[in-house]
């Protein structure tokens, strides 16, 4: 599907607008200050991530943007009230370690351009984890399903001149809106009114432990060694510390 990455964006968000409106029904366009926020935070994470897959790797793209699940980690204390439990220091340090390894080797400009915008799309996907946890409900609802109709009326504007895709294009654009994006944000936003925003971002982590196996399967694309190696130190350090049993800091925890 060789479109261009900003009429994939596109294509994505209207489909993706059109079901989550069937599903969720919304009686209102929201006004509260917060949730305007965090729609245009999901607008920006979904387009940034479409154009970060077209700059550098597709693995590369979802490793890096998961990363805000780190950013998660350090949020939720202080903007949810959720405490920070044992070793998330150690985690957080980890993380950041395996990231460095994900950037390492791909410095000529086309890369290290694709590897920012996958960052960028990191910072947002936490602040929307943020949102969507606070909010909950029915405001977490509008956030996704307004969020979509954004970013497809955002990005309107430079596509317009050029919205012709092959059948088969159009295909794969409505499959990724309605079932990659629209139905995994319908279950996220059920689940995540009674799981912590970290442990919701680590079961987000599973699409990037799966998604280099289907794109080496698709279509060929092997992630460099380093990229796996950064990845999975990410992986296997956000999910001992979200995973790991033991009492939250403020529960006579020692410190780190």
């Amino acid at each position: 599907m060789p479109e261009a990455p900003l009429k994939v964006a596109f294509y994505r968000s209207a489909f993706a607008a059109a079901a989550l409106f069937l599903y969720f029904r919304p009686r209102r366009v929201p006004r509260s200050g917060p949730i305007l926020v965090a729609i245009a935070a999901y607008a920006g994470c979904l387009t940034t991530f479409v154009v970060a897959t077209k700059w550098t790797t597709a693995a590369n793209a979802i490793f890096l943007q998961f990363t805000g699940v780190v950013w998660v980690l350090l949020a939720a204390p202080l903007l949810l009230g959720e405490p920070r439990r044992r070793g998330d220091t150690a985690a957080i340090i980890a993380a950041f370690a395996g990231m460095a390894l994900c950037f390492g080797g791909r410095l000529e400009g086309r890369s290290v351009a694709g590897d920012a915008m996958a960052l960028l799309s990191s910072f947002l996907f936490a602040f929307l984890v943020i949102s969507l946890r606070r909010e909950r409900g029915s405001g977490a609802e509008a956030v996704v399903t307004f969020g979509n109709l954004f970013a497809a009326a955002l990005l309107l504007p430079f596509v317009a001149s050029n919205l012709s895709v092959s059948a088969r294009s159009l295909a794969w654009l409505a499959f990724l809106g309605i079932f990659q994006l629209a139905s995994a944000y319908i279950l996220f936003v059920a689940g995540i009114r009674s799981v912590p925003a970290a442990k919701a971002a680590l079961i987000g982590l599973l699409e990037p432990v799966a998604n280099p196996i289907w794109v080496f399967l698709a279509i060929g694309e092997r992630p460099g060694p380093l990229a796996v190696a950064g990845g999975a130190i990410v992986l296997a350090a956000v999910a001992w510390r979200t995973l790991a049993a033991g009492p939250p800091a403020t529960e006579a925890a020692p410190p780190d």
